[in-house]
């Protein structure tokens, strides 16, 4: 089973025992075919046509995962995404059959596309510092001269990437991706026209909370000749929020936006000389960054949901998880 650390957060007066993490899985439940280890979620395969997703508190930035887990994070991340799953079903059909767990979702299995649709609102992040190097083409798409960080943009634009199993997913065009027989072109039409739309209603989910979702990802795969919306979606780890209320007058004056992403991760370790490239060492991740990090995630899915967010118990996890989904894989093959 799964293997934990107890970090302990101690001054002088008041030690205080950190909430455990989860940071590894080692399961092996009945009519598993296979399993694999991704940089924040192990998924394994049940059979042909079924799915157990788990996230785990890992945190990745910079496609590295970084040496300490974040206590709530695998919650908040699937709680998350099953809300917004269940709220755009009316839009693209997707994979969850059920989420057994705070931590797990069960779905279809799908034969996942070499692409991830990314989609911006807002010229900033990764986007903001191609620009201020000069990039004025993103994957096929021309930007408008003359524009400062966290500008909208006057309409949402499509930056593709390849997904690599591992390393750096790379930039990549519409065009690119239908001539090297990536995708078809019917297939990135519907995926183009699914990530439009959903992005549409991220937006408007995201401003009755009082947030702009500036930019987001999705990923989308094949069962039966159809296509799924898979994998999380409008999370801290696949999704970057502004707070609506001060924007405006941040933008005017050059100020850094109030947001809630994974972006101040990012910036947390390039300001210690951190951006995962060869020969950096990731910096010493302290107790309280790592509970900052914690109440964070929790933060952002009280904001994007309107609801007060509940801790499961943590004191087995692996157990817990354990008996849950074994439960659920049973109602399913009733």
């Amino acid at each position: 089973m799964s293997n934990f650390a107890i970090r302990f957060l101690t001054d002088t007066q008041n030690p205080i025992i950190m909430p455990k993490a989860l940071t590894h899985t080692d399961f092996n439940f009945p009519g598993q075919t296979d399993v694999y280890h991704g940089k924040v979620r192990d998924v394994y395969s049940i059979g042909a046509d079924t799915l157990v997703m788990i996230a785990t508190d890992r945190i990745s930035a910079f496609d590295v995962v970084l040496p300490k887990g974040i206590p709530y994070k695998g919650q908040v991340l699937n709680e998350i995404a099953s809300y917004f799953l269940d709220s755009t079903t009316d839009i693209a059909p997707n994979w969850k059959l059920a989420t057994p767990d705070p931590m797990v979702a069960v779905g279809i299995r799908c034969e996942g596309f070499r692409v991830e649709m990314i989609i911006r609102g807002y010229l900033t992040g990764s986007a903001w510092r191609e620009y201020q190097a000069g990039c004025r083409e993103l994957c096929g798409v021309r930007l408008p001269e003359g524009m400062k960080e966290n500008e909208r943009f006057p309409e949402p634009i499509i930056t593709p990437t390849t997904k690599a199993d591992a390393g750096h997913d790379e930039n990549i065009s519409r065009e690119e991706i239908i001539s090297q027989g990536i995708v078809s072109a019917e297939d990135y039409e519907i995926m183009e026209r699914y990530t439009r739309r959903l992005f549409e209603r991220g937006t408007k989910m995201a401003a009755e909370k009082g947030l702009i979702l500036v930019d987001t990802k999705y990923e989308f795969g094949k069962h039966d000749g159809r296509i799924y919306l898979i994998d999380e979606i409008h999370t801290p780890d696949s999704s970057r929020y502004f707070y609506a209320d001060g924007y405006e007058e941040r933008f005017a004056a050059g100020q850094p936006q109030r947001q809630l992403s994974k972006e101040f991760v990012r910036q947390w370790l390039i300001e210690r000389g951190f951006m995962g490239k060869a020969g950096q060492q990731v910096p010493e991740m302290t107790d309280e960054f790592v509970q900052s990090v914690s109440a964070r995630y929790i933060e952002l899915y009280e904001q994007v949901t309107g609801q007060p967010f509940v801790k499961a118990d943590e004191s087995n996890l692996t157990d817990r998880i354990a008996v849950n989904v074994l439960d659920c894989l049973q109602q399913l093959n009733r």
